[in-house]
């Protein structure tokens, strides 16, 4: 029957035909009438202020009841579009793969700077970007695949097509069309509905067919994959973009330009659902249609299945497009779905049962044929009726009981039942169908009782004598395993339709059913092979059939679980066992099912048990959490095989025992997070003991240092995995680089995460911060002389000297103590001393070494050049290390004081402030009264904080900023010294060198006139001077070395080449100054100062032989430009103040 939106009004006599004008709605449900909202002249839309203010697209909104809002359509939408988009990227491969991330970040990131209009056109760009970078790199592909020139360009055109819908669909997220295009909104909705069965059918098909093969089933596959897209979106939806305050309708009708899909588009639906998978049958199988009764038996099915289909949809208003009128619609149903009944039996008995099954009836010709037509066809009547409700008086309740104990005799005498009990299956069926009409629940279950017999004679008569052995058990096993599985799924619904009190009989059911289908399906998938009679063969059970059952069951639990007739214990059980089945399909271990299981239901517990929030004791007590987090444990370490097997299929050899463990720890502590998160996020130590156990985990993972036997349990898996002569047998015995030093980095790296989170108390206690600051100090020390010093111990105790005093210099300057402060400059002054030494001294000790290592004393070694050679490679190594040692602590100084002094001054502002609050209240009262302009410019002067000195901040350690800055120097200039050295002076490191001196700060010796408006002025001089001294180094160093290019090669003087460039690199020399001063100052020069200096910069681009000459002709234009845009901007916000 139609829903009640779609009844005519002749039907619903109670409502009065003299309403008002029907108003639009989002659902097809009723609600109680209100006049208010039936006036066409009233507005009781909340948003009816703002659309009234606005122009012609108000109007428009209000005359067309539309309502701006997010589209509810989503979730049936992902099911088409995700899995298409999927398909597209694995066919168009990595190229469209990184189009469409680049693309869709600049969109996120426009949409999150608020540029809607700019993030939805990158949106667009992007797809198209996708799309040609999708025809370049799979169109050969698409040849080679179909063979055929047609077939390729339509199954490119297919891709566009799906695109686009993909775009439509991201158009339909912005709200700001909404607001402005309305109709373009309503159009693309539509649009959406109307081609997203078309296209999503045929690129589902596409990708099963790509799967699992064409064979015969594709066309069966493309009408499922239509019956599911026609019941999404064919079946009238009517549009969310209409006002929800308008629910109710004149006489209770919805009109029919209020659904989304027209007459047309419905239309057009059904003709698809009917004909093209037909169609599609006989275009690939053209050759064999009518050679054989199955072939032809084919074509009907492929149409009256969908027809069915068809009438049963229409029973939800799938044919309101060709009438409204019930009794027309009911007698459509009934007489045409008798007839497609009638065709679709008999083509599913010469297709499917005499096919595959006749070796199980037991039944000469043509009696065979007859008792079967009337068991299936019977069968199906009786179903169909119910289904339509026509079950409804006594007179058809007897015939459906008739009907019933008829189809339950002949389906027993097909199969072979022995005549004497043929009262058994006559029985079975009367109280099957005496169950449907009473509702009797005794009824089922002596159905059950006796249809639990009769499964048994079937397989105890048919497979219990064979010899057969399969998926490693007897088929005897099997048979067992088959009945039982048969009779806990007769007697599930019986058990669910008793009372709540005896529920717990339909979850232990259930769960029963679902242990014992896991069971089944893992030594089926693992468990491949197949003995019978002195043969053995392998037997694939299909991947798509645990997929089936997965999704079959986690549906079924989901209705219970809606329903009420399970608890969320069965839920959160079942559930789990389910889903652990989908782990077969990743991995090949044949305990992966059981492991996985025991792990979910080790992880699940704090989102499916605990869940209702509604209840108090929805929230786990400390002692169920320690329990959960115990028992996440130990199934974690009962799944190390398992996550030794993963490992292992990964890194394609054995992983070693610190992977290992730290993979389980990091399981671990991520199965740990949803009991923190949901549970005790209030509880800062839980946060804490998470951090640390994830950060343990990572560290055992990228470190993997070594672990004692006697710390790990190797089960016999790992063993048999250890003990392979194969890695030898391949790669021979490579010696093992020692991997003790990492236990100290993983101890400092831990230590220190405990300090900032406070589980090591070092901020409020002064002794357990200095042995925390020297236990740091000497743990990376000696991790840094083991890994990569190794030569002499003199050098060894510099480098601990060296990260003891760092250590201690950023701990108590990040937490002082009172005397802290007088010894630190010393210890800095220590640091800086021990540079030099320690960098001459490595060089002595490597030297001396190395001598030692090859015999070589005194004068010999100036007629050994390879010894020399390798001496100053050596040398040169190390010190290059030392240097990036000694840049990286320079810069943690720095950075340390720059954040210790803002904090300093933010502190002195809140104090200021406080002092301030007082007068502030007592002067507010008198600065109402002052005009706008000067009580803003009270508000600026009393929000503005002056500059605080070097002087007066003396008191809190006047040497931080001196000695930052001396840190930030050094920091730069080794990091230019590294430079040289590894990159022989890159033109692009100074780029990315040049922002460390964004950290130098106010001064009273050094650099006292710098402020916080002067921050970038040493980044952008120092970028110009380097590039100057390269560029004019270059210059030289060409003339010098006879390399000046052109000009020497045609005989032209050097000077020629020298006053050339160096003129260029001249006229670069405005744009810089001018910028630079800007910077120093930011005081607003004229707009076409900045502008006039571009053309100087053009010939230093375009004519010099100096690429150092060109970057800076490029980076004085972008300075001229920045320079006339920050002043424009910074007029236009002065005029806004005026």
């Amino acid at each position: 029957m139609l829903p009640p939106e779609l009844q005519p009004r002749s039907f619903r006599p109670h409502i009065s035909a003299s309403m008002s004008a029907p108003s639009f709605p989002t659902t097809f449900n009723n609600a109680g009438y209100s006049p208010e909202r039936n006036n066409p002249n009233s507005s009781s839309s909340p948003n009816s202020a703002f659309y009234s203010s606005t122009s012609r697209s108000s109007s428009l909104l209000k005359n067309s009841r539309y309502s701006p809002s997010s589209f509810t359509h989503n979730a049936r939408v992902a099911i088409a579009l995700v899995p298409c988009a999927a398909f597209l990227l694995d066919l168009g491969g990595t190229p469209v793969v990184a189009v469409l991330t680049l693309g869709l970040m600049i969109a996120y990131i426009l949409d999150s700077l608020n540029f809607k209009s700019g993030s939805f056109f990158t949106v667009w760009l992007s797809l198209l970007s996708a799309q040609i970078a999708f025809f370049f790199s799979s169109s050969s592909s698409l040849f080679y695949t179909f063979n055929s020139v047609p077939l390729a360009l339509l199954s490119a055109f297919l891709c566009a097509q799906a695109n686009f819908l993909i775009g439509v669909w991201a158009s339909l997220q912005f709200k700001w069309i909404q607001i402005e295009h309305p109709t373009i909104v309503l159009a693309l909705e539509r649009l959406l509905f109307a081609c997203v069965p078309l296209i999503a059918s045929v690129l589902f098909t596409w990708a099963t067919v790509s799967a699992v093969g064409m064979n015969n089933a594709a066309s069966y596959y493309l009408m499922a994959f239509n019956c599911v897209f026609y019941w999404l979106f064919s079946v009238p939806r009517v549009s969310c973009f209409k006002l929800k305050q308008e629910v109710s309708y004149h006489g209770g009708e919805v009109p029919d330009d209020n659904l989304i899909l027209g007459h047309l588009d419905s239309c057009v639906h059904t003709l698809n659902l009917l004909f093209f998978p037909l169609l599609f049958h006989i275009a690939s199988h053209y050759s064999v249609i009518f050679s054989s009764a199955s072939s032809v038996s084919d074509l009907f099915l492929l149409f009256f299945i969908p027809f069915l289909f068809q009438l049963y949809a229409s029973t939800r208003g799938a044919l309101w497009w060709l009438t409204k009128n019930e009794h027309q619609l009911h007698s459509i149903r009934v007489v045409n779905g008798a007839v497609a009944l009638v065709i679709v039996v008999v083509c599913f008995e010469v297709r499917v049962v005499f096919h595959s099954f006749g070796r199980y009836i037991q039944l000469p010709p043509p009696l065979n044929y007859l008792l079967v037509t009337l068991t299936m066809l019977g069968g199906a009547a009786a179903a169909g009726a119910y289904a339509l409700g026509m079950i409804a008086d006594a007179v058809s309740s007897a015939s459906f009981t008739a009907l019933a104990v008829i189809v339950s005799a002949s389906g027993a005498i097909v199969v072979g039942f022995p005549t004497l009990f043929l009262p058994l299956p006559s029985v079975a069926g009367f109280y099957l169908a005496r169950f449907f009409t009473k509702k009797s629940i005794p009824s089922y279950f002596t159905f059950v009782v006796l249809g639990s017999l009769m499964v048994t004679w079937f397989v105890l008569h048919n497979f219990w004598d064979l010899n057969i052995w399969l998926a490693g058990m007897s088929l005897k096993s099997f048979c067992k395993l088959i009945v039982a599985s048969v009779v806990l799924a007769m007697s599930v619904p019986g058990l669910a339709l008793l009372p709540p009190k005896l529920h717990f009989f339909t979850e232990l059911g259930l769960i029963s059913h679902a242990l014992l289908l896991c069971y089944i399906e893992n030594r089926f998938y693992n468990y491949s092979s197949v003995y019978y009679y002195g043969l053995e063969d392998d037997v694939m059970y299909p991947s798509y059939m645990i997929v089936l059952t997965t999704f079959l069951g986690l549906a079924l639990v989901r209705r219970l679980s809606v329903d009420h007739r399970i608890g969320n214990k069965a839920v959160w059980i079942l559930t789990c066992l389910y889903s652990s089945k989908l782990a077969m399909l990743f991995m090949t271990s044949k305990t992966v099912l059981w492991v996985s299981a025991v792990l979910l239901l080790a992880v699940s517990p704090p989102l499916l048990l605990y869940k209702d929030k509604s209840r108090a004791g929805s929230k786990m007590k400390p002692s169920q959490g320690y329990a959960h987090a115990g028992v996440v444990a130990l199934s974690v370490w009962f799944c190390r095989e398992t996550v030794f097997e993963a490992l292992q299929w990964w890194n394609g050899r054995p992983p070693s025992d610190g992977l290992l463990l730290g993979f389980c720890i990091l399981l671990t502590g991520l199965a740990c997070v949803p009991i923190v998160a949901i549970h005790f996020s209030h509880a800062m130590s839980a946060k804490r003991c998470l951090v640390l156990m994830v950060a343990t985990g990572l560290l055992f993972i990228l470190l993997q240092p070594p672990i004692p036997l006697s710390w790990t349990y190797h089960s016999d898996l790992i063993k048999a995995a250890r003990q392979s002569a194969d890695d030898i047998s391949i790669y021979g015995f490579m010696a093992s680089k020692p991997t003790w030093p990492s236990w100290l980095l993983i101890g400092a790296i831990l230590l220190t995460l405990a300090a900032v989170t406070s589980i090591i108390p070092i901020k409020y206690i002064v002794e357990l911060r200095t042995f925390y600051s020297i236990a740091m100090g000497i743990s990376l020390g000696v991790y840094i002389s083991a890994e990569y010093f190794l030569q002499a111990a003199l050098l060894h105790a510099l480098i601990v000297v060296t990260m003891v005093c760092a250590s201690v210099f950023v701990v108590f300057s990040h937490f002082p103590s009172s005397s802290s402060t007088k010894i630190l400059p010393w210890i800095f002054a220590l640091l800086v001393a021990l540079f030099p030494v320690t960098y001459l001294l490595e060089g002595q000790v490597r030297i001396q070494s190395i001598l030692a290592e090859s015999g070589v004393v005194g004068d010999d070694v100036v007629g050994e050049e390879e010894n020399k050679l390798m001496t100053l490679l050596a040398v040169e190594g190390a010190r290059t290390s030392l240097l990036g040692l000694y840049a990286a602590i320079f810069m943690l100084i720095a950075l340390e004081i720059k954040f210790e002094l803002a904090s300093l001054m933010r502190d002195k502002v809140m104090e200021r402030s406080g002092h301030r609050h007082s007068h502030s209240q007592s002067s507010q009262s008198s600065s109402a009264n002052f005009p706008p302009k000067l009580r803003f410019m009270q508000q600026r002067r009393a929000s503005s904080v002056t500059t605080f000195t070097i002087k007066r901040m003396a008191a809190e350690g006047a040497w931080m900023p001196a000695v930052g800055n001396v840190a930030t120097v050094m920091c730069f200039a080794i990091c230019l010294i590294l430079n040289v050295n590894l990159t022989g002076g890159s033109n692009r490191a100074i780029f990315f060198l040049a922002p460390i001196l964004l950290l130098l700060n106010q001064d009273s010796d050094f650099v006292a006139g710098f402020g916080d408006k002067q921050r970038y002025f040493p980044v952008t001089i120092v970028i110009s001077t380097y590039l100057v001294l390269t560029a004019l180094y270059s210059i030289w160093e060409n003339v010098w070395h006879g390399n000046a290019g052109w000009g020497l090669e045609i005989g032209g003087p050097d000077w020629f080449y020298a006053v050339k460039n160096v003129a260029l690199l001249i006229l670069t020399f405005p744009s810089h100054i001018i910028f630079n001063r800007f910077v120093w100052s930011f005081t607003k020069q004229g707009d076409s100062t900045p502008l006039l200096t571009i053309p100087l910069n053009l010939p230093s681009v375009i004519i010099t032989d100096v690429i150092k000459v060109k970057i800076l002709g490029l980076l004085g234009m972008i300075y001229s430009l920045a320079q006339y845009l920050i002043s424009r901007q910074q007029y236009i916000s002065g005029l806004k103040y005026i």
